[in-house]
C-alpha cells in the first residue's frame, strides 16, 4: 500500500464526516407553556325573611301608597347575615306606624366561596299585619325555613319547610302542596297561600316557604284596601363556575438518534433544545472540512507527480 492509496480514503472520510456534521440541524422541542387560566366565575346567593309587594288604597282608593318592605334581605358574594325581628311602616294608617311583622326568630344568611354558593332563611313565631287590620294578623306561623345550595359542578338543591300551625285571618288552616289554599273572611278579605315551592335548573336554585296573595278591605269601609303579595323565607343561589381541568403534562421528548450506514452503531445527532456546545460543534465541523479539502489537494498533487 503506497502513500497515495492511503491518503485518498482518509481525505474522503474526513470530508464526508464534516459534511454530515454540517447537514444535521439541531432539534428543538416546541410547545407553549401551560396556561394558568382565569379565576372561576363567582357564584351568587341571596336570602330574605319577608318581602311585601302591596298596594295600600286609602280613602276609597283616592290615595295609593306602596307597601314594599323587606326584612333581613342579604346577598353574597360577600358573606352576609341579619337577625332583625320587626318591620314597621309609617304614614299609611292615619299617620300611625304599622307593625308589618314581629317575630321571635328571623334570620337570613348568604355565603359564597370558590366552589359553593348557599343561602338560607328562618322565621319562627311570626305575625304579619297590614294597614286596616291592627288587631288581626293576616298570617301567623310557628316556623318556616328555606335553603338553597349551589355547588360547582353539581346539581343545585333547594328545599323549604312549614312547621307547626298556620293561622290566616284568625283561622287555623291546613296547607296543601297540591295548590293554593284560600281563606276568606266576610267583611275582611281573602288570602290565598302557596305552600313551599322549590325550583332548580342546572346552575340555580330557589326556595320559598310561603307565598301569599292578599286582598283585604276591612268591613268594606275603604279605609285601607290592601292588595298584593307577601313572601316568607326565600333563598336563592347560583353556582360558581366549575374549575377548569388541569392542563395535561407535556410528554417527555427523547434525544433524536441516527444510525451510521450498515454498521448498526447509533450516534446522537441532537437533543431537545439548543445546547451551549452548538457553536463549538459547528466550528469543529468547519475545521474538519478544511482538513479534508487540504488532504484532497495533496493527494491530487501526488498523483500528478
Amino acid at each position: 500500500m503506497n502513500s497515495n492509496t492511503f491518503r485518498m480514503p482518509v481525505a474522503a472520510l474526513v470530508a464526508t464526516g464534516a459534511v454530515a456534521l454540517l447537514a444535521a440541524p439541531p432539534a428543538f422541542a416546541t410547545g407553549s407553556a401551560p396556561s394558568t387560566g382565569s379565576h372561576p366565575a363567582g357564584g351568587k346567593a341571596s336570602a330574605v325573611v319577608l318581602r311585601t309587594t302591596l298596594d295600600v288604597g286609602l280613602l276609597n282608593k283616592t290615595v295609593h301608597v306602596p307597601l314594599n318592605a323587606t326584612l333581613n334581605e342579604v346577598s353574597a358574594p360577600a358573606d352576609a347575615a341579619k337577625t332583625a325581628l320587626t318591620v314597621t311602616l309609617d304614614g299609611v294608617d292615619g299617620g300611625a306606624p304599622v307593625s308589618v311583622l314581629r317575630a321571635d326568630v328571623a334570620t337570613s344568611k348568604a355565603t359564597v366561596d370558590a366552589g359553593r354558593a348557599a343561602a338560607e332563611a328562618n322565621l319562627a313565631k311570626a305575625r304579619i299585619h297590614v294597614p286596616g287590620l291592627p288587631l288581626l294578623s293576616v298570617i301567623e306561623v310557628e316556623k318556616v325555613t328555606s335553603k338553597a345550595v349551589c355547588a360547582a359542578g353539581e346539581k343545585p338543591v333547594a328545599h323549604s319547610n312549614v312547621l307547626g300551625a298556620v293561622t290566616v285571618l284568625g283561622k287555623k288552616v291546613t296547607l296543601s302542596a297540591g295548590g293554593p289554599t284560600k281563606v276568606e273572611v266576610p267583611g275582611v278579605g281573602l288570602v290565598a297561600l302557596e305552600l313551599s315551592t322549590a325550583r332548580t335548573t342546572s346552575t340555580t336554585a330557589a326556595a320559598t316557604a310561603l307565598r301569599l296573595k292578599v286582598s283585604v278591605n276591612p268591613l268594606k269601609l275603604n279605609v285601607a284596601e290592601v292588595e298584593g303579595e307577601i313572601v316568607l323565607a326565600e333563598a336563592r343561589c347560583e353556582s360558581p363556575a366549575a374549575p377548569s381541568p388541569a392542563p395535561s403534562k407535556l410528554p417527555d421528548v427523547k434525544p433524536q438518534t441516527a444510525t451510521t450506514g450498515g454498521t448498526g452503531t447509533q450516534a446522537d445527532l441532537a437533543e431537545t433544545g439548543g445546547g451551549s456546545l452548538t457553536p463549538y460543534v459547528t466550528g469543529g465541523a468547519l475545521l474538519l472540512l478544511g482538513f479534508g479539502a487540504a488532504a484532497l489537494v495533496v493527494t491530487r498533487r501526488g498523483r500528478a507527480s
